[in-house]
């Protein structure tokens, strides 16, 4: 195991040639042993991230009443608001203790709308920013992992761009004593979606479930961005990378008392693509039908 949990990445190499073996393999070692790496050499900035998190304090510090103007349950609160109380995790009793904020891609008539309270004038542009960098890292990505599923590069990127990829901006309130029993930050999970990226957050909390059942605790190095697989990657891949199971924990009654702030961009095919294995041996849903499946099984959607 490694100081950080994970396995940590440099991606600037392949960066500059698309081509570098190295990296390649190291990542699809990574992800099929761990289902989570860090990635370092990349250029989103610490401080893109943290004017983005900055945005977000802002942002929830708002009226309830103000927030839930921007709930659309309608479309399953794809973009906008999400309160306190409706997530839970795929086969949970108790809702986790977070509420959270949709960002998606502009100008695509299929997609739904962005929606930013005006109230909050620095959260467009930085969320904006920071979905454009963390979109453009998700690509670079995806071509190393096709390239390591001995695909040809453009495989997951011809299926991603113009996508309904989400920068979800969380926050999980101080743990208080009315917080109901059994609720955590976020339960045991698997992301819905082809990749996660994942800014780190200045709080700890997040932990992985390794394939032996162990918990281990995620911490890279500053400024590292946390890749993860999930459940339509392992459906494309026939489960050779598998989502990996993975929580945030409440933190310890010393720190209970402050929040944690949390962006992860999840990376998403385009909504009529179907979800057929790499390997030719089944045809899948559409990306679409499997999300709102999902959506609806996490109680976001209805």
């Amino acid at each position: 195991m490694t100081p950080y949990g994970v396995p940590v990445l440099d991606v600037s190499a392949f960066a500059a040639t698309r081509s570098d073996p190295t990296f390649v393999t190291d990542l699809e070692q990574a992800l099929t042993a761990y289902g989570f790496v860090g990635l370092v050499g990349h250029n989103v900035t610490e401080a893109l991230v943290q004017s983005c998190e900055d945005a977000a304090r802002d942002l929830f510090a708002l009226p309830d009443e103000v927030k839930a103007q921007f709930e659309t349950p309608k479309d399953g609160r794809q973009r906008g608001y999400t309160g306190m109380g409706v997530e839970r995790a795929k086969d949970a009793s108790v809702a986790d203790l977070k509420e959270f904020w949709h960002v998606g891609r502009d100008g695509v008539p299929t997609l739904p709308e962005n929606r930013f309270p005006d109230a909050v004038p620095a959260l467009a542009p930085a969320a904006r920013a920071l979905f454009d960098r963390l979109d453009a890292l998700s690509l670079l990505v995806l071509q190393a992992i096709a390239l390591g599923l001995d695909l040809p590069s453009a495989y997951f990127t011809d299926r991603v761009q113009g996508g309904n990829n989400v920068l979800r901006l969380i926050h999980y309130p101080p743990v208080g004593s009315k917080a109901p029993p059994g609720a955590v930050r976020a339960a045991a999970h698997e992301d819905i979606n082809l990749i996660t990226l994942l800014p780190v957050a200045a709080e700890p909390g997040l932990e992985l479930r390794t394939r032996d059942g162990t918990w281990v605790p995620i911490r890279p190095p500053p400024g590292a961005i946390v890749l993860d697989t999930g459940d339509m990657m392992q459906l494309v891949t026939n489960g050779r990378l598998p989502a990996t199971t993975h929580r945030v924990v409440n933190p310890p009654s010393a720190t209970a008392d402050r929040p944690r702030y949390s962006m992860p961009f999840f990376v998403h095919p385009k909504p009529q693509v179907r979800l057929d294995r790499i390997d030719g041996s089944a045809t899948g849903p559409t990306a679409e039908a499997f999300l709102t499946k999902r959506l609806r099984e996490t109680g976001v959607a209805s």
